[in-house]
């Protein structure tokens, strides 16, 4: 599967999960009802997964977790905030160039549609 088509999975299971729970839940809540439908529609998800950071050839072990790591190449962040800002763009970009994935989803759930909580 190339990315595209894995977004375009992962897309349809957040619209899924925002369509069940509406907005005004916890972060984790959406985080948790995304990798349970992304599992279920059969892609390989890893969660709250550990991303390194290497400095000058040491691996430094800083707490930074990726929210879902899906097919091992598109990086979803999951957020539920009042609205993105430049810094939750930042983070995936950061999150994209430590991991050298090419394509990374920030999706905001506190929001009345999903399509205006989100981007690529």
């Amino acid at each position: 599967m190339i990315e595209n088509e894995i977004s375009e999975n992962i897309i349809g299971c957040a619209i899924q999960v925002h369509r069940e729970l509406g907005p005004g839940l916890l972060e984790s809540s959406y985080e948790e009802c995304l990798y349970y439908e992304l599992v279920q529609s059969g892609l390989l998800v890893e969660k709250q997964k550990p991303l390194p950071l290497v400095y000058k050839e040491v691996k430094l072990e800083c707490g930074y977790r990726i929210d879902l790591m899906v097919e091992r190449k598109v990086i979803v962040e999951v957020k539920a905030v009042e609205a993105l800002n430049d810094i939750h763009l930042a983070q995936v970009l950061t999150y994209l160039k430590l991991s050298k994935v090419k394509l990374g989803l920030l999706m905001n759930f506190n929001v009345t549609l999903l399509k205006s909580g989100s981007s690529v």
